[in-house]
């Protein structure tokens, strides 16, 4: 019989438990059931198997050049993107969708985009970089929306973004490495999202009324600073 103040046995017990070290990970590793393995989901599986499928509108004036660089546009999408493309002539739109054999589900958004830059006036070998990179983007904007201008001061306005021979647009392209078009009062900038700020922010000076010779003098300065930069 045990005294009193003597402690029992199960006391003993759980203060032996209490001090014994833990088991170690390889054990604890050994015990714990077997890690599930699964197979990477392909790209149609991810959707569910369903067929994702992407518009393009053609407008009138772009009908001809589409009919002319069908062939340059098809390829890269077709072949290289595996992505599905018909032109749709009773719709007048251009559609895509996605194969069992597409790699990448953002390969649709990518080849949209593409047939986008296109009709809205960018070369192919501009437009085809949106295939290739993956940080580039098209920006679109007025000119009413930096300033209403009518009449006459529209015209010089368009005037002073193009330049002699398209010789103002030319030096902010080489000097923001974008692309920009001048469709009447719309202008579309294709590139990253600095080089699209830095090119839009210039634009916008020329619409307000700036000399083409301040505004290169700030390009020159903002393009060094980026080229430091990166």
């Amino acid at each position: 019989m045990a005294s009193p103040g003597a402690p029992s046995s199960s006391s003993c017990m759980e203060i032996e438990a209490a001090g014994a070290p833990p088991p170690s990970a390889a054990a604890a590793a050994a015990a714990a059931p077997p890690r599930p393995h699964f197979e990477a989901l392909k790209p149609h599986e991810m959707s569910e198997r369903r067929v994702q499928f992407r518009k393009v509108p053609v407008p009138p004036h772009r009908f001809a050049p589409l009919k002319r660089c069908w062939m340059e546009i098809y390829t890269p999408v077709y072949d290289q993107m595996k992505i599905d493309i018909r032109m749709n002539l009773k719709a007048r739109k251009v559609e895509m969708k996605t194969r069992t054999d597409t790699p990448d589900v953002s390969n649709l958004q990518k080849c949209a985009d593409f047939v986008h830059a296109f009709m809205l006036g960018f070369d192919i070998a501009d437009a085809i970089a949106l295939l290739r990179l993956d940080d580039l983007y098209v920006d679109s904007f007025e000119i009413k929306d930096v300033k209403t201008l009518r009449g006459e001061h529209l015209s010089r306005a368009i005037g002073r973004l193009s330049g002699k021979g398209g010789k103002t647009k030319f030096a902010i392209e080489n000097a923001t490495r974008t692309r920009i078009v001048i469709a009447d009062s719309k202008i579309h900038i294709l590139g990253s999202f600095v080089n699209i700020k830095v090119a839009r922010d210039s634009l916008c000076s020329l619409i307000l009324g700036s000399p083409a010779g301040k505004v290169y003098s700030k390009l020159r300065a903002v393009s060094a600073r980026l080229a430091e930069r990166y």
